[in-house]
């Protein structure tokens, strides 16, 4: 059990989703604090029967904390996560600042539970839309080696925070009584609409988000050589994301196969009977923390090639339920 506990960004969405998973798995502790911006300090939270009052995001506040679950932007992750650390505390980090530093462990504990024990005070969760790739990957990559991906992402709109789904509630709510609406988020019309950029250009014509799942892949599988091509698409859905993945193995897997090894994987839900119109949609993945797996089928433009339809909650196991697992897996290790 650990002594003290903080969430930070405890008044965001995923911050919001992480104090529910705490109290809906009993992950234990004697004390716990809430933080935020100073916008949200002073609010009141109700966790566990009782009423926190929400503290300041301050470096002081990580006095005596010995874990803290952290989802906040990149800019501010950069000021105060080597602040806790300095303070004996261990950062289970939700932020993108981190992921790519050698001496932070990027971890799905599904997939690479192991590197968590590397960790020199700060832990990493990936990207949302490269998490649930990666965990439908893993049982495929250690069956045959997977040599190249090619994705495309339906990201709902969740992934851009409460501005991204207030902005898809209220143009959809303008459109209709016809009246003038200004995007508080997205540079374009997100009702009805389809924008296929998430993120900044990064390299050659590709976004920032498209990039973080070729550069975090590698690291999570600890495989450099795995080719990956990403389209990032923001689609009026108000959560779950949903990806079109075709990957090509050194090893044929046959279809059956991949079943068989999509179902054996912990935290992976195979539903697949095109016949009888059932496959996963992101109705069936909402407040759920599996991967749902279907239209799985051989890609006929390759010899070694297999393609699947994969949805999961983003705010969910793409981002909070990921960070407590590795809290858990934490907790479970104390002592090593």
């Amino acid at each position: 059990m650990f002594e003290s506990i903080a969430v930070v960004g405890a008044t965001g969405a995923v911050g919001t989703i992480i104090r529910q998973l705490l109290e809906a798995r009993q992950f234990p502790f004697k004390r716990i604090k809430f933080l935020a911006s100073a916008r949200s300090a002073g609010k009141e939270i109700r966790f566990g029967g009782q009423t926190y009052r929400v503290e300041e995001l301050r470096p002081e506040a990580f006095e005596g904390v010995e874990l803290a679950i952290a989802s906040t932007p990149d800019e501010v992750a950069r000021d105060f996560v080597p602040a806790a650390v300095e303070r004996g505390c261990v950062v289970v980090d939700e932020s993108a600042y981190f992921r790519m530093d050698p001496r932070v462990p990027l971890v799905i504990p599904e997939v690479n539970a192991h590197a968590i024990w590397r960790h020199q005070g700060i832990i990493s969760s990936p990207n949302c839309s490269t998490t649930q790739m990666v965990v439908a990957m893993k049982p495929l990559h250690d069956y045959g080696r997977i040599r190249r991906v090619v994705v495309s992402t339906y990201q709902a709109v969740s992934g851009a925070g409460l501005a991204g789904s207030r902005d898809l509630e209220n143009a959809t709510r303008a459109r209709f009584e016809k009246k003038p609406h200004r995007n508080e988020c997205f540079p374009h019309p997100i009702d009805f609409n389809l924008i296929p950029q998430i993120g900044s250009p990064k390299y050659e014509g590709y976004t920032s988000e498209e990039m973080k799942m070729v550069h975090e892949t590698r690291k999570i599988l600890e495989d450099d050589s795995i080719q990956i091509c990403a389209t990032c698409v923001r689609v009026p859905v108000t959560n779950c994301h949903s990806e079109t993945i075709h990957v090509e193995t050194e090893k044929k897997i046959t279809v059956a196969e991949a079943r068989r090894l999509f179902a054996a994987m912990p935290g992976v839900v195979v539903m697949d009977d095109l016949a009888n119109k059932v496959y996963p949609m992101p109705i069936h993945a909402d407040g759920r923390d599996e991967v749902f797996i279907g239209r799985i089928r051989e890609d006929i433009s390759c010899p070694n090639g297999l393609v699947f339809w994969c949805v999961s909650d983003n705010l969910r196991k793409g981002a909070a339920t990921n960070a407590v697992q590795i809290a858990e897996a934490l907790l479970k290790g104390q002592g090593r």
